[in-house]
C-alpha cells in the first residue's frame, strides 16, 4: 500500500469516525441515529468498494501498458541481436575467405 493510499484511507476512516461521534451526540431518537449510522456505514462501504474497484482498474491498465512496453522492447532487442549476428557471420565469412586466399 502506497503512502497516498494510506493517507486517503486514514482520512476516510477519520471522517467516518467523526460522523459516528457527531451522530452519537445529536439530540435525536436512538432509532433515527441508528438508521443514520447504518446509512453512513453503507455509504462509506460503497465508496470504499468503488475506490478499490477504480484502483484495480487502474492497476490492470498499467499492467497492460507495462506488458506492451516489455513486448516492444523484447522485439527490438531480438531484432538487433539478429542484425548483429548476421553482421558477425558475414564478417567472419569474409575473414575466412581472406585467410584462405
Amino acid at each position: 500500500m502506497t503512502n497516498n493510499s494510506k493517507v486517503v484511507l486514514g482520512v476516510a476512516a477519520a471522517a467516518a469516525a467523526g460522523a459516528v461521534i457527531g451522530m452519537m451526540f445529536a439530540p435525536e431518537k436512538g432509532s433515527d441515529i441508528r438508521e443514520k449510522l447504518r446509512e453512513t456505514a453503507n455509504n462509506f462501504a460503497s465508496d470504499l468498494l468503488d475506490a478499490l474497484q477504480n484502483g484495480r482498474t487502474q492497476y490492470a491498465q498499467v499492467a497492460e501498458e507495462v506488458e506492451d512496453a516489455a513486448q516492444n522492447a523484447k522485439s527490438k532487442v531480438v531484432g538487433k541481436v539478429a542484425e548483429i549476428k548476421d553482421r558477425v557471420e558475414s564478417e567472419a565469412g569474409q575473414l575466412a575467405h581472406t585467410f584462405k586466399s
